[in-house]
């Protein structure tokens, strides 16, 4: 089911991972995979105000900086979902780390959002993540400052990152009980293949989607975006190998009809597992550094899975 909002549908139902624009990826790049994004039916963008604050020498502005630039020099403002995030970014400068965050206070959000807006020179977001889970915070002062911004015109929705099932049903309570903008989005890290339980990613900030949030959000209004959905490659490549949380003897069975499925398709498993996203209605984000990984993601969104092949692919465990 299409849960996009009516104003926001498109062709390309796959959101672009934005992580090495202005850094890894130089602003030609940039500019040529956005442009060829948007032309192929693509709208849906994916960044924060901390995008690669990793990395050395960078400051977490690169990537939305990226994105005003080419926004700037388009002048195509309104062909695109622009959703940006707040919370992660460390305020301290040159930490690689996510020990000490702006967080999701009032303060903190006027001030992130401003710094967003700023940089990617718009005077709005379509869709305003929180970005980590903050619980020195009260979720009323946060819930109330995204409404607060809504009022204003900032932001059109909001949504929320990296939060367990229980704390979005609690958030959405609280902002259904005051009148407020409600999380209408959540962004988890979600793949075809299923961790071992209780395991977690090695990469700090990423939470991993469970069977409690799949549930959720195919029983409320919400939209999940999934990152990691191709697992840095691993998929395809030899030289990216699968990461040992998904160890297991399910994995091996997952892999397996996998390729089968991608064989009689004559599709890669990359697109195969882009479109097994988009068959649960899901966003799938695909971060690209490159053309030719761009029009993969793109073959990927035109993939149609019939009722057998899903029911195939779904299966193994």
């Amino acid at each position: 089911m299409d849960r996009t909002p009516a104003s926001t549908v498109m062709a390309m139902q796959i959101a672009l991972g934005t992580i090495p624009f202005g850094t890894a990826v130089n602003e030609r790049d940039t500019f040529a995979i956005l442009d060829r994004f948007v032309e192929a039916g693509g709208t849906m963008l994916d960044t924060a105000d901390n995008y690669p604050f990793w990395v050395e020498g960078c400051t977490g502005d690169e990537s939305e900086a990226a994105i005003g630039a080419w926004l700037a020099a388009r002048g195509n403002r309104d062909q695109v979902f622009l959703s940006t995030k707040v919370g992660a970014r460390p305020i301290v400068p040159g930490d690689r780390t996510l020990d000490r965050t702006e967080g999701l206070s009032a303060a903190a959000i006027d001030q992130a959002i401003e710094g967003s807006l700023r940089r990617l020179g718009t005077d709005h977001v379509d869709l305003y993540w929180a970005h980590i889970e903050d619980r020195s915070v009260p979720l009323e002062e946060t819930l109330a400052k995204l409404d607060e911004l809504a009022q204003k015109g900032r932001i059109r929705r909001a949504g929320a990152s990296n939060l367990p099932a229980w704390r979005l049903e609690r958030a959405r309570n609280v902002s259904a009980a005051h009148g407020w903008l409600p999380y209408t989005h959540l962004q988890l890290r979600h793949t075809y293949l299923r961790p071992r339980p209780y395991t977690r990613p090695a990469e700090g900030g990423h939470t991993l989607t469970t069977d409690d949030h799949l549930e959720y959000v195919r029983e409320h209004d919400v939209t999940l975006w999934a990152y990691n959905t191709l697992m840095f490659g691993a998929y395809t490549r030899e030289d990216r190998p699968i990461a040992e949380m998904y160890d297991h003897p399910g994995t091996t069975r997952r892999l397996a009809v996998l390729h089968e499925v991608a064989r009689e398709l004559g599709a890669t498993p990359n697109q195969v597992v882009l479109a097994w996203l988009l068959a649960d209605g899901h966003v799938p984000i695909v971060g690209v550094s490159s053309l030719a990984q761009l029009e993969e993601a793109i073959g990927g969104s035109e993939l149609k899975l019939d009722e057998e092949l899903k029911t195939r692919l779904d299966a193994p465990s």
